[in-house]
């Protein structure tokens, strides 16, 4: 790093991201690296430390105007999406258990056709293994 900071590529290699993507970041308004006389960019350690914080927010199923809307809000609607995400999440991980479920059983199950036995019978009307809609 260089006293003003990393430039992108390094910066991109320190985050494990193409340089692309922090461009991008940058266009959407979630990132504000400063720029040198020469016009480059520099990423200092509170850029890079934004950066990582997308990573993680992305990694929990938030979308870049998602994160955006946490940085532009205040505490109460922060909480207010934070619990809508964790909500949907817990709603994913229901589906996920159920389908997981399914399986377990079918490896062991001896019923040829699923209609005859009660337990696929069962989590085949599952809900939760029913693919959401998406109107």
């Amino acid at each position: 790093m260089t006293p003003t900071g990393q430039r992108i590529g390094d910066a991109a290699a320190t985050l494990g991201v193409a340089t692309h993507v922090l461009r991008h970041w940058e266009d959407v308004g979630l990132l504000r690296p400063r720029r040198l006389s020469s016009g480059h960019r520099a990423y200092d350690e509170q850029t890079i430390g934004q950066a990582r914080m997308i990573k993680i927010c992305q990694r929990a199923g938030l979308s870049l105007a998602d994160i955006g809307a946490l940085g532009a809000s205040d505490r109460a609607q922060r909480i207010a999406l934070i619990e809508l995400k964790r909500a949907e999440l817990a709603e994913h991980l229901a589906r996920v258990r159920r389908a997981d479920e399914f399986l377990a059983h079918i490896v062991n199950c001896t019923h040829h056709v699923i209609s005859e036995c009660p337990e696929c019978s069962e989590l085949v009307g599952d809900q939760a293994l029913r693919p959401r809609s998406t109107r």
